[in-house]
């Protein structure tokens, strides 16, 4: 009788992440992981005291948390800022995004690494960026 407690109460301790889990909305078996949905838009420029600034939005990648659309600014050949127009409404996404652009804009190419814990998003901006930086030319 001793024993019985605690491994009640450990067991319910153990369950209760359990119960409070609320899986992605999007997630299913029919959801695919990556699948570009629209090409690149043309690059806009705009000069402003001798420097040109280029805006690239990149593909819209439709991953299994939903869509991934990232805008990028070059200054010159530079990355100079990244900008998410779509991304999932996930905590690890939210989390992630500030990591993913200071590691673009730390390599000035979309050859990053992911971010733990959000793999797939991760993967959706990647691809998206390399479609913005191929539309740069």
């Amino acid at each position: 009788m001793k024993r019985a407690i605690p491994v009640l109460v450990l067991s319910v301790a153990g369950l209760i992440p359990v119960w409070r889990y609320a899986p992605s909305p999007d997630t299913g078996p029919s959801s695919t992981v990556t699948e570009a949905a629209a090409p690149a838009s043309t690059p806009s420029s705009s000069a402003s005291g001798g420097t040109t600034s280029t805006v690239v939005s990149g593909s819209v990648i439709k991953t299994e948390k939903g869509p991934v659309q990232v805008e990028v600014t070059f200054e010159g050949e530079k990355i100079s800022s990244v900008r998410m127009l779509q991304q999932p409404d996930h905590p690890q996404t939210t989390a992630a995004v500030p990591r993913l652009i200071e590691e673009t804009l730390q390599a000035q190419s979309a050859d990053i690494d992911t971010v733990s814990g959000a793999t797939i998003t991760s993967d959706g901006y990647k691809e998206s960026l390399q479609a913005a930086v191929d539309a740069k030319g």
